[in-house]
């Protein structure tokens, strides 16, 4: 059963009032992988979750103000948009489902992933910055380099594994 729309819609707005494009049927994620297929694009997928959900879509803002960006923004929301999240996850085989999560595509491929667990316990600017290296890497028109990322390294914000020492996610 989703979540009542009324407590989810200021979670929507956040990205929606950044020109983020929302996906709510299968049809929209259909028609947006296919318009995607020689661009990149940002997957968010939305959720509840406080915990980590509170600094995904504020890092999802941070990350919108630099250079280089994607080409569009897309987002669905998990626990809500029920099929549409299921179809958007289609394009993402063999990578477990996760939410919030962030997926980066290049030319219709995944290339770049941020799961939950790459997101709990982080603040929004080292998410942030974790979407702006993936986007360095991948949304130009030159070739990503060799070791470009294809997730994020937890130890770059702290010099440990990013997350506090009694910390365990849910996989």
């Amino acid at each position: 059963m989703p979540y009542p729309k009324q407590m989810v819609e200021p979670m929507r707005e956040e990205l929606t009032q950044l020109g983020v494009e929302e996906l709510t049927t299968t049809d929209e994620v259909d028609a947006a992988f296919e318009k995607a297929q020689d661009e990149t694009m940002l997957l968010v997928i939305n959720s509840v979750c406080g915990c980590a959900a509170g600094n995904a879509r504020p890092a999802v803002a941070k990350a919108k103000g630099t250079e280089p960006q994607p080409d569009r923004y897309t987002t669905v929301f998990a626990g809500q948009d029920l099929e549409a999240t299921e179809r958007a996850r289609e394009y993402l085989p063999g990578i477990p489902p996760s939410s919030p999560f962030f997926a980066l595509f290049r030319d219709g491929q995944p290339v770049y992933v941020v799961e939950r667990k790459h997101i709990e316990g982080r603040n929004a600017d080292v998410i942030a910055q974790d979407l702006v290296e993936a986007f360095e890497a991948y949304c130009t028109d030159e070739q990503p380099p060799a070791d470009a990322p294809s997730r994020p390294d937890p130890a770059s914000s702290d010099g440990g594994d990013g997350l506090p020492s009694s910390f365990q996610s849910i996989t």
